[in-house]
């Protein structure tokens, strides 16, 4: 009899504990699903967030610092990529670039986008009965198919691609300095740009699958992005279905278009990049409190695409304590399109009242693909069988407090260097090695080369974040690490190689793709949204 009232008093006590775990999953109310809001930032440095350099009093991201003391700020948060397209398409499929084919950005005239054998996060959570909304940049194709409504979300408001890959009539700042929209002279549509600007062809405005502002006002476009995502929040609100609200944001990619202080200087070295990153953290801050002010079921997730755009100088951000060193001291840049660390760790906050811990950090190993595996989790939606994903669900780590993250993360080129996809640099504990090194251009103008390394470059990420002297090849630190990260890598490439469902982008370009909502007018003129 002892044994058996045992056995139930250790059946009761599993049984409650399990029922404290599915509590705060769900929250007040286990019956109803959460809602999920990801805000992308564009270009954004570590260094970024205030709250990742608390020695520094900038006050420039006063609501991303008060979102982090209600929440948890994780700190060793990876891009998948370090350029847009290859880290967007990762994040929405929980998947590597080498399997949903897109492995470096889509232009102005593609002809396709992400691959429509791909499953994205919102289809699935579409289909689960979420109501599903987009606002900002795509970037993963906008030929009709292609584009956000074709791709799961029921509404969209946004840019095509980047606020660079196309004129406006009051260009923002941006280095070199763009001159404004042609209004004169036949139409012409040209798919390349000249000295890295577009004249030619006006950057567009979506709503759904119709151009809305063509050439858009950068000025205002914040404010539009505002608005919309306010008005998502709202209207899923009074539908009383779950949502997911996926935000990219313009910030913090050139041009730079923030309302200016008297204070700054006439050439906008002094200033700009400060008022953008509070344009941006007051969009966030506004998205923050029209959420609590709903019913308090809503994670955010706060996080960047890639790192600091370090070509751009004044206009690009802080990759904080994450240098690059090695690849400073050899010419080049170290941030985006590079796979050191300034490339692809980015400032990262979750957030969500009564189930995320306030005040907490976190430094497990984690990347934006594990968002799509954590939502679909808390939203208690399998991802299709059919398929494999490097995604992990973290959902331990935002509710439970966990410090075990990724065991592995592998980090592709994205453009400095070798073939677009290629897994040139890897990530086990504390240890990176580099297999292929490269810099993007910097902000003297200079492009780092191409290195091969056999053995490659192994750095300890614990004592060295500026990823500046390698570990001694022969010692006993560098054999274990290297026959460690070797063999994972080889596992996964093993793996990739051999998947069924590997897709291929199709990268084609041509000019009749480019977005025109008038033909017949200089840089296809269209009424603004009113």
């Amino acid at each position: 009899m002892a044994e058996v009232f045992g056995s139930l008093l250790l059946s009761g006590i599993l049984l409650c504990g399990f029922l404290v775990h599915m509590r705060s999953v769900w929250v007040a109310d286990p019956s109803k699903k959460p809602n999920f809001i990801i805000i992308l930032a564009d270009d954004i440095g570590w260094g970024d967030l205030d709250a990742n350099q608390p020695g520094r009093s900038a006050g420039n991201t006063p609501n991303l610092d008060l979102m982090a003391r209600q929440g948890l700020r994780l700190t060793d948060f990876h891009a998948p990529a370090s350029t847009c397209s290859p880290s967007r398409a990762a994040i929405l499929t929980g998947r590597y670039g080498l399997r949903n084919g897109v492995t470096h950005n889509f232009a102005v005239g593609s002809v396709a986008g992400l691959p429509l054998s791909e499953v994205t996060l919102p289809q699935l959570l579409q289909k689960a009965g979420y109501f599903t909304a987009m606002v900002g940049k795509w970037h993963l194709g906008h030929a009709e198919q292609y584009g956000p409504t074709k791709r799961g979300f029921d509404y969209y408001l946004g840019v095509p691609y980047s606020n660079d890959m196309g004129c406006s009539d009051v260009p923002g700042f941006d280095l070199p300095q763009c001159p404004a929209c042609d209004s004169l002279g036949p139409k012409v549509i040209r798919l390349k740009r000249h000295e890295g600007c577009y004249s030619q062809v006006g950057l567009p405005l979506f709503e759904n699958n119709s151009v809305v502002e063509q050439p858009l006002d950068l000025w205002t476009l914040t404010e539009k992005y505002k608005s919309a995502a306010l008005s998502m929040i709202q209207k899923a609100r009074q539908q009383g279905q779950p949502y997911l609200l996926y935000i990219a944001l313009a910030h913090m990619h050139v041009p730079l278009a923030p309302p200016l202080r008297p204070d700054t200087s006439s050439d906008g070295s002094i200033g700009v990049y400060s008022a953008s990153l509070r344009e941006m953290d007051a969009v966030v801050g506004a998205v923050k409190r029209a959420s609590d002010d709903t019913d308090g079921n809503t994670l955010i997730w706060f996080t960047g695409d890639n790192g600091p755009w370090e070509q751009k100088c004044q206009y690009a951000g802080s990759a904080g304590p994450f240098q690059g060193r090695w690849q400073q001291s050899r010419g080049g840049g170290s941030a985006k399109r590079t796979t050191w660390e300034g490339g692809h760790r980015v400032p990262t906050v979750a957030y969500w009242p009564g189930a995320i811990q306030a005040n907490s950090t976190s430094s497990a190993l984690l990347s934006g693909m594990d968002i799509f595996t954590t939502l679909l989790a808390l939203a208690g939606v399998a991802p299709p069988s059919d398929r494999r994903y490097d995604g992990i669900d973290a959902s331990d780590i935002l509710l439970h407090g966990a410090q075990t993250g990724r065991k592995s993360l592998f980090h592709p080129n994205s453009g400095a260097a070798g073939r677009y996809g290629d897994l040139q640099a890897a990530r086990a504990g504390r240890y990176k090695a580099f297999y292929i090194t490269g810099g993007a251009k910097s902000c003297g103008g200079i492009t780092g080369r191409q290195e091969f390394h056999d053995p490659p470059l192994i750095f300890d990420l614990e004592r060295d974040q500026a990823e500046e002297k390698p570990l001694e090849v022969g010692t006993l630190e560098y054999k274990a690490a290297v026959k460690k990260i070797t063999r994972l890598r080889e596992e996964l490439l093993w793996d990739i190689a051999t998947d069924k469902s590997v897709s291929v982008a199709d990268y084609t370009t041509n000019a009749s793709s480019v977005p025109c909502c008038d033909l017949t007018l200089p840089v296809c003129r269209c009424h603004p949204l009113v």
